[in-house]
């Protein structure tokens, strides 16, 4: 496949990034980013086209294409006029585009920050195409597009990526340079697309002779209105490893806690912040990360709502469940982070999904009649004591304290002979490979469905193979099989026999130039729950 060359206004350093954070973000340069000359036509005085592109929410008949117009991504008024921008758009069957399949004209509004999402529709089923935008004499990067097979129509294998967790500062996004040489038929994106806040500063090494300090993105303060959230989408966005991640292959993306603040759940953050306060804080993370997502008119927020729980065909051979555990959860019991189970784990009340969501699950899963199905989601389902020896310690911010709801879900997979159910899920910073049990507390119950848990692009900087207490982790919990703690992406490589999943990780992502390696595989036979070893 030919890869697309990008233009020389994307090839910005991350010095350069965070430079122009610090200052240009500040305030607009005097001179005007775009002008409209007699005739009617826009011209922009820099690059329109900087964020990149992407595609999404593949169907048989067609997928999302986005980009978002911003010539100035980090300054006061993104170097765009207040006004509605007409952006031409193409798709075709082949990477010269000499046979056009559909093409037209979008509105690229400046309420949506002039976001351009496009539902392409007429397409053939299963099969490769290429897209691109126009605008002011300007033309896009383009990408690769892959629409799904049709529903039902029988598949022989489907490879596809697994990724998420990618804070900015704690590392290069080498893994997405090395992702988008995969030849995937889709990405998930499980969460954390971005981290709302600077954090503490790592060490990067620009060149074989010394280290320097990343500075802190000190022009982009903690994010809390629209304004701060667009401008931290910028930064990543202008990453050009993520940006040819995204011109590769289609994305299925869902949120997790980083695209508003660290374990917010429903309408409470950690602060204690009154929720009538929160949801204005959730309204503008909602608003920036669908401006910034190729996804669905359906997906537009109402308010601080988004709607982001979806299902996904891939003939008759993959069903995938993407599931929004933030949204509709109980606050955190026990006082959130990671601590000994209170008696409220038990609470029947607690709820991860919500009562509509899990009751569209519920139902989507026992009609369902692919051969796998795949719980797409962000926090760990299993069952784990974090602490080797006598203390029981949790982690409050997964699964493990909703004990009645799981329990339920778990149960639902039993009751309906549901026998091929793989969990994907993120948020660890690291790789797990494990079982779920009937009943998680108890390990003589039997296994109902696997967990694949991915490790973060760049969250946690480099890592190494086994965090100090992973091996007694290891022995307290003998359902989980996988423990390593290096940065990464996950391969699913599936087909009527066997569901695999390959770890591949990086020997470090605070340097440029991590080499990749396949730390693990594992693999689930569709008769017979339980994680293997391929």
């Amino acid at each position: 496949m030919m890869k697309p060359v990008l233009p020389a206004p994307l090839l910005a350093t991350r010095r350069q990034l965070l430079r122009l954070a610090g200052g240009a973000a500040v305030a607009a340069l005097a001179v005007p980013s775009m002008v409209r000359p007699a005739f009617g036509q826009m011209n922009f005085l820099d690059y329109p086209f900087q964020l990149g592109v992407a595609s999404g929410d593949p169907l048989p008949d067609g997928f999302v294409i986005w980009t978002r117009l911003a010539p100035r991504p980090l300054e006061a008024d993104y170097g765009m006029a207040k006004e509605v921008i007409l952006v031409n758009w193409e798709v075709s069957t082949d990477d010269q585009f000499k046979n056009i399949a559909a093409k037209g004209q979008a509105k690229a509004h400046p309420e949506l920050g002039h976001a351009v999402h496009v539902e392409v529709t007429g397409l053939q089923p299963g099969r490769p195409y290429y897209y691109r935008f126009r605008c002011g004499g300007e033309r896009s990067p383009q990408g690769v597009a892959r629409t799904a097979p049709a529903a039902g129509a029988p598949l022989q294998k489907l490879r596809f990526g697994v990724v998420g967790c990618q804070n900015y500062e704690q590392g290069f996004f080498t893994a997405y340079n090395l992702l988008a040489r995969e030849e995937l038929d889709f990405v998930y994106h499980y969460g954390d697309y971005i981290y709302e806040s600077g954090g503490r500063p790592f060490y990067f090494s620009r060149n074989t002779n010394r280290a320097e300090p990343t500075p802190r993105l000190t022009g982009l303060p903690e994010s809390y209105s629209l304004d701060d959230y667009r401008r931290r989408y910028a930064v990543y966005k202008m990453d050009t490893d993520l940006q040819q991640a995204h011109m590769a292959a289609s994305w299925i993306t869902v949120w997790d806690d980083h695209e508003i603040v660290d374990n917010w759940v429903s309408d409470f953050d950690k602060d204690g912040t009154p929720p009538e306060i929160f949801r204005l804080r959730r309204a503008a993370a909602a608003q920036a990360y669908y401006e910034h997502m190729p996804l669905r008119r359906s997906s537009i927020p109402n308010g601080p709502d988004i709607q982001l729980f979806r299902r996904f065909a891939f003939g008759d051979l993959l069903d995938m469940h993407v599931l929004d555990t933030r949204q509709y959860r109980s606050d955190q019991p026990c006082n959130d982070g990671f601590r000994p189970a209170c008696p409220a784990v038990d609470d029947p009340a607690l709820t991860v999904m919500g009562d509509r969501q899990e009751a569209w699950l519920f139902d989507n899963m026992a009609k369902s009649t692919a051969r796998w199905n795949s719980l797409a989601q962000q926090v760990m389902m299993m069952a784990c004591d974090r602490e080797p020896g006598p203390e029981d310690i949790r982690n409050m911010d997964s699964w493990d304290p909703y004990r009645v709801a799981r329990k339920r879900l778990l149960r639902h997979l039993s009751d309906n002979n549901i026998r091929n159910t793989v969990v994907l899920t993120g948020d660890e910073h690291q790789n797990f490979a494990g079982d779920l049990k009937l009943d998680p507390m108890d390990q003589s119950t039997p296994v109902v469905a696997t967990e694949f848990v991915v490790t973060s692009i760049s969250s946690g900087g480099d890592g190494s193979d086994m965090r100090p207490n992973a091996k007694g982790m290891l022995a307290e919990n003998p359902h989980i099989k996988l423990i390593n703690d290096q940065r990464g992406y996950g391969i699913c490589d599936v087909n009527h026999k066997r569901f695999e999943m390959e770890f591949k990780v990086l020997d470090k992502v605070t340097e440029r130039g991590g080499k990749l390696s396949t730390r693990a595989k594992f693999a689930v036979d569709p008769k017979k729950p339980g994680v293997q070893k391929a």
